[in-house]
């Protein structure tokens, strides 16, 4: 597999591409490309990340550009006011890889749309897909077995816990386009030590039935179930006022069984409707 030509994009939309968020970029016309392309932000003069370019969608009309917001997360206001009334042929993305360093390349003038990438940048970009990643390549978890290695064992994760995580028959895999990474948040130290989770930057991503109010009284219709990969999944609604996962005893359980350190990422993966999987990226630093 080899990456040839690299695709510039635009910020927010190239951000909200690499943090799992969007899988459609809107264009003016439609495109006859197929496979493995890189993702360039504007500007930037570097690949930022990797994409397959599953399919070239029919041109939408308003009402469907509204209808798919979380494809391509383009507001309502912006649409109906006519300001991308052009952009309207979704090019699909899938496997989306962020590029741990952004590979810089020359970018040739007149370049507006594709660029063309040198050998050397072709080279770099091609070790990437070597290793033909799947899903849990491409979104990488932290297992226990490799945490215990890594780090002392935290105080507060039981013995149960840790073995659980271990014996637990892992899920079967599901088909391909099932799973959909919703995004990725940072843990602070305040995260660890209060047992909570960011979710500021994801709240668009979430079904709005289950985002709730301040208080138990003010609980959502809905809950999530969320596969954090212990012996039982946790079941909880998000309080809207503060961001965060209302229950918190299986967050205290995830990170202590996980082995969890201040600027580790936790990756969220939707597997069905209102079931998630969270799993911990580990920081280089704690790598």
């Amino acid at each position: 597999m080899t990456v040839t030509r690299g695709l510039i994009i635009a910020d927010p939309w190239i951000e909200h591409i690499l943090n799992g968020r969007k899988d459609w970029e809107m264009r003016s016309q439609a495109t006859s490309v197929r496979g493995w392309i890189g993702l360039i932000r504007k500007g930037s003069g570097t690949v930022v990340g990797l994409a397959y370019l599953a399919q070239c969608r029919k041109a939408l009309n308003q009402a469907q550009m509204i209808a798919n917001h979380d494809h391509h997360r383009i507001p309502e206001d912006m649409i109906r006011r006519g300001e991308v009334a052009k952009w309207v042929v979704p090019w699909e993305l899938s496997d989306i890889i962020p590029l741990d360093r952004p590979v810089p390349y020359e970018h040739k003038a007149g370049a507006v749309i594709w660029v063309t990438l040198e050998p050397y940048v072709r080279r770099q970009l091609t070790r990437y897909l070597d290793r033909k990643p799947s899903v849990a390549e491409i979104v990488p978890a932290r297992t226990v077995d490799k945490v215990s290695a890594l780090a002392a064992t935290p105080e507060d994760a039981t013995s149960n816990d840790k073995q659980n995580m271990r014996d637990r028959e892992p899920m079967p895999p599901l088909p391909d386009g099932c799973r959909k990474v919703l995004g990725r948040s940072v843990l602070s130290g305040g995260n660890i030590r209060n047992n909570h989770i960011k979710l500021a930057s994801l709240m668009s991503a979430f079904p709005r039935d289950v985002i709730g109010g301040s208080n138990k009284a003010e609980a959502a219709p809905r809950r999530l179930e969320i596969d954090w990969g212990g012996p039982e999944t946790a079941k909880t609604d998000i309080d809207g006022t503060k961001s965060i996962f209302r229950a918190r005893g299986w967050v205290r359980r995830f990170f202590a069984a996980a082995g969890a350190h201040e600027h580790d990422t936790v990756v969220f993966t939707e597997t069905a409707p209102y079931r998630i999987s969270v799993r911990l990226q580990p920081s280089k630093s704690t790598m």
